[in-house]
C-alpha cells in the first residue's frame, strides 16, 4: 500500500525555506518523502504521535537533528505534511 502525500501552500512555504537555509539536506529531505509514501511505518523514519499542543499530530525523522511533523490520516491513505526543521523548531509550533 502506498501513500499520497498531500502538500499544502503553507508547507510548500517552510519546506523551501528549511532548503534554502539546509540544502546539504536536500537528498536526505526527499528521500524521507519518498518512504513516506511507500511505508511510513518503515522503522528508520521513527514514525511517533505527538503530544501537548501538537495532539493529532505524528513526527517522522529526516535525520538524529530534523523533523517533519505531519497529519497521518490513515482511512484516507493521506499523509499532510504540516512542518520540517529541527526537533526545537518543529515541536514549538
Amino acid at each position: 500500500m502506498s501513500y499520497a502525500l498531500v502538500f499544502t501552500a503553507a508547507y510548500n512555504k517552510r519546506a523551501a525555506k528549511f532548503l534554502k537555509k539546509h540544502p546539504e539536506l536536500k537528498k536526505q529531505y526527499l528521500k524521507t518523502l519518498q518512504l513516506l509514501e511507500l511505508n511510513p511505518y518503515h522503522p528508520s523514519l521513527r514514525l511517533h504521535a505527538l503530544s501537548g499542543r501538537l495532539v493529532g499530530l505524528q513526527s517522522v525523522s529526516i535525520n538524529i537533528s530534523y523533523r517533519i511533523t505531519m497529519e497521518f490520516i490513515i482511512e484516507a491513505d493521506e499523509i499532510v505534511p504540516v512542518n520540517v526543521g529541527t526537533h526545537d523548531e518543529v515541536y514549538r509550533q
